[in-house]
C-alpha cells in the first residue's frame, strides 16, 4: 500500500519504501491541531519575539509550558540569556501585518515591539496585549535540544486571560488568512 504526498498542488501515490528508505507522508503533520503564539523575552538591553506554533501545557501542578523555538532565531538566544519568557496566545483579530511583524522579520535588525503598545510581565519580559487572548509569564527551568529547535520548558509564574476572542489556530491562519509557513517554523515542510 502506498502513501500520499504533495508535489506542488498534486497528490501522488508512492510506495512506503523507496530503495529501502521509508517515505514519510509529511502532510500528516498538518492534521495536528495547534495554535499560533508570540513568545518573547528580554535580556542585556535586547528584546526579541517571534511567532511559534508549538506551545503546550505539559503539567498542571506545578503549571508548566513548553515552547519550541528555532535555534537560529534571535528569540531563542534571548530566552536562554533571560532565563524567562512571555507567551501570548494570538487571537483571531490578528491580521497579517501583526503576524508578519512577529513572524517574518528578525529581531536582530528590527524592533518588533516598536509599533505596538508593549507591557512587561512581573519577570520583565515584553509582550503585546493587542491581538492576545491570554498571557503566560514563565521562568525557564529546562532546555532540551531537539534538532533544529530548542524546547524551552517554563514554570508559569502568572497567567492572565486578556480577551474573550477566539484563539487563532494554525489551520485558520492557513485557510482563512492564507498565511505561509516560514522556513524557521517547526512545521516547515520545505
Amino acid at each position: 500500500m502506498g502513501a500520499a504526498f504533495f508535489v506542488g498542488t498534486y497528490i501522488h501515490e508512492v510506495p512506503t519504501r523507496v530503495r529501502g528508505v521509508i517515505v514519510m507522508d509529511k502532510t500528516a503533520f498538518f492534521t495536528m491541531p495547534s495554535g499560533l503564539y508570540v513568545v518573547s523575552a528580554a535580556a542585556d538591553g535586547l528584546r526579541a519575539g517571534c511567532v511559534i506554533n508549538t506551545a503546550v501545557q505539559v503539567t498542571s501542578m506545578p503549571p508548566r509550558i513548553s515552547v519550541a523555538v528555532n535555534k537560529d532565531n534571535v528569540t531563542s538566544g534571548i530566552i536562554a540569556s533571560a532565563k524567562a519568557f512571555a507567551l501570548t496566545v494570538i487571537d483571531q483579530t490578528a491580521d497579517m501585518l501583526y503576524i508578519g511583524n512577529f513572524g517574518f522579520r528578525t529581531s536582530s535588525d528590527y524592533d518588533k515591539f516598536a509599533k505596538y503598545e508593549t507591557r512587561e510581565t512581573a519577570l520583565g519580559m515584553p509582550y503585546v496585549p493587542e491581538h492576545a487572548a491570554a498571557l503566560f509569564s514563565c521562568r525557564l527551568i529546562d532546555t532540551v535540544d531537539v534538532g533544529t529547535h530548542l524546547l524551552f520548558i517554563g514554570e508559569v509564574e502568572d497567567a492572565e486571560r486578556l480577551s474573550d476572542e477566539t484563539p487563532l489556530t494554525y489551520d485558520y491562519y492557513h485557510k482563512v488568512l492564507k498565511g505561509k509557513t516560514p522556513p524557521k517554523a517547526s512545521s516547515y515542510q520545505g
